[in-house]
C-alpha cells in the first residue's frame, strides 16, 4: 500500500526516481512494471503497478463501446495508458504527452493512494490541498453515508 507525499524532481529526459521506500515492494510485486494514465477529474497522472492496472483494464472491458459515456471513459483511460519499467536506479520515464496533461515540469509531487500513485505538478498539488482543506472547513458540505461513520 502506498501512502504519503514526496517532492521529487524530473530530470532533463522526463524521468523521476521512485522514492526508495517503494522500490523494493514494486520490484517484488510487479518487477518494476507499471502503467501511467491520466486522471480524468484532476490535473494529475495516475501510476499503477501492473497487477493493479490489470484490475482496472478488466473493469474497462466490461463497459459497452456502444454507450457514449462508457466508451469515453475507455478512450480516455486506455488511450492515455503508457507502460513503463523502473530501471535499476529506480527511475521511470514519463511520456511527453502525459507530462503535458498534468503540466509536469521540474518540481513534482508523488502521492500514495493505497493501490496507486498520483503525480502532480508541485504548484497544482499545493493548490489542490488548499482547496481541499478549505472545502473540509465548510460546515455546509453533505457527507456521504460512508463518511458519516468514518472517524479518526
Amino acid at each position: 500500500m502506498f501512502r504519503g507525499a514526496a517532492a521529487l524532481s524530473l530530470d532533463d529526459k522526463g524521468r523521476l526516481a521512485i522514492p526508495t521506500k517503494y522500490r523494493k515492494s514494486l520490484m517484488l510485486d510487479c518487477e518494476g512494471q507499471m502503467v501511467f494514465t491520466i486522471d480524468i477529474k484532476q490535473p494529475c497522472l495516475l501510476l499503477y503497478p501492473l497487477p493493479e492496472w490489470q484490475i482496472i483494464e478488466q473493469k474497462l472491458t466490461t463497459l459497452s463501446s456502444m454507450n457514449p459515456a462508457e466508451r469515453r471513459l475507455q478512450r480516455l483511460l486506455l488511450g492515455h495508458a503508457e507502460d513503463c519499467q523502473m530501471d535499476k536506479n529506480g527511475r521511470i520515464l514519463i511520456a511527453p504527452t502525459l507530462r503535458q496533461h498534468a503540466d509536469l515540469e521540474k518540481k513534482i509531487m508523488i502521492v500514495g493512494q493505497l493501490n496507486k500513485f498520483e503525480l502532480w505538478s508541485e504548484a497544482a498539488w499545493q493548490q489542490q490541498i488548499a482547496s481541499d482543506m478549505e472545502a473540509e472547513q465548510q460546515d455546509d458540505l453533505a457527507l456521504s453515508e460512508r463518511l458519516q461513520d468514518f472517524s479518526l
